[in-house]
């Protein structure tokens, strides 16, 4: 049951022998509303190499950048691997617990991984010159972080910076994009598929200064996303009222979760979020019991144990339509 990542429905559908239409998956934190695409991909012209000028410039504007201080890729994964290997530091800090892709490639390039725990030391000294990340909304648990004081110490340490924003979006608060006229080793990763509800496109921007990321894109292929996710993207972009009607919906839904788990007798504590989803840390129960008590309602959830410094106690549920919270509330309701 234990999975690396959430939202792997196919796997768990035939684990427990079902369909995989009758999941309710609250495992993945991708967006459950959804732009309005005003795009017909069959009059799409794929004869030619795509060209991404169109949507460098939708993110440029989005983020209030240059084009020329961005490059994407297939997805925010790609990004972090090729960061991590074309910057070759030797010392990388992790402010965990976090997305667990970065441990995995800081070991692959030969990183010696030293971890700060934010729930306990958020403002503990970090090394000169070593990779900071640091995940702002946070996962699994969502907390928004004012880092400034952070963003003050590790320019002090002159250490190369990369803020994870992937979950920003969900937030009405700002970027660190005003920092990148300011310090030219700071980067900024965005995925844009958590937001815009399409994790199956791959699409994920990387910011920093325009020296940096022409350098970066030297040694990257010229074509790393297909037509089709570049235009649905766009189209995604152009829906003028997404925005607004997915924050409202993932926030009043939010709200409506938190209160099934407040008056779930297993619940210990849950953590604020600015995201959409939320930490539980449970009492009298752990992850693994959850997660199979919920196999006959079809419900899958995120064990947390493999974040660390969390234990097998932690789940993350995410922010889905009241439809699917309703038939988690009755599930909830049947465990003894």
């Amino acid at each position: 049951m234990q999975q690396p990542h959430g939202g792997n429905i196919i796997a768990f559908a035939k684990e427990i022998g079902c369909e995989v239409r009758e999941v309710i998956d609250l495992s993945s934190n991708i967006n459950f509303v959804k732009p309005n695409i005003e795009l017909d991909f069959n009059t799409l012209n794929i004869s030619p190499y795509p060209n991404y000028e169109k949507l460098e410039k939708a993110i440029a504007q989005l983020y209030n950048i240059e084009t020329a201080q961005l490059e994407l890729f297939n997805g925010a994964t790609t990004a972090i691997y090729t960061l991590f290997r074309e910057l070759g530091l030797k010392e990388c800090v992790l402010y965990a617990p976090c997305y667990g892709e970065y441990e995995r490639s800081a070991k692959l390039n030969g990183y010696k991984i030293h971890y700060i725990n934010r729930f306990e030391n958020l403002y503990e000294t970090v090394a000169k010159n070593a990779l900071v990340i640091f995940v702002n909304p946070s996962t699994p648990d969502g907390k928004r972080y004012e880092i400034e004081k952070l963003m003050q110490h590790w320019i002090e340490q002159e250490c190369t910076i990369l803020v994870d924003e992937s979950f920003l979006d969900f937030t009405p608060y700002s970027s660190v994009t005003k920092y990148l006229k300011e310090y030219s080793r700071l980067y900024i990763l965005k995925s844009m598929t958590k937001f815009y509800a399409s994790a199956g496109i791959r699409i994920g921007a990387l910011l920093s200064c325009a020296k940096n990321i022409q350098a970066i894109k030297t040694k990257e292929p010229l074509w790393k996303i297909s037509e089709f996710d570049s235009n649905y993207l766009q189209s995604a972009l152009e829906d003028r009222t997404f925005k607004e009607r997915s924050k409202k919906a993932n926030r009043e839904n939010k709200e409506y979760l938190i209160n099934l788990f407040q008056q779930f007798k297993y619940t210990e504590q849950i953590y604020p979020s600015s995201a959409n989803f939320i930490l539980i840390q449970l009492k009298d129960i752990d992850a693994i019991e959850l997660q199979k008590a919920l196999i006959k309602f079809k419900i899958l959830i995120r064990n947390c144990a493999n974040f660390y410094p969390l234990n097998g106690s932690y789940a993350r549920i995410s922010v889905k339509s009241r439809g699917e919270l309703d038939a988690l509330k009755e599930a909830l309701l049947s465990i003894k």
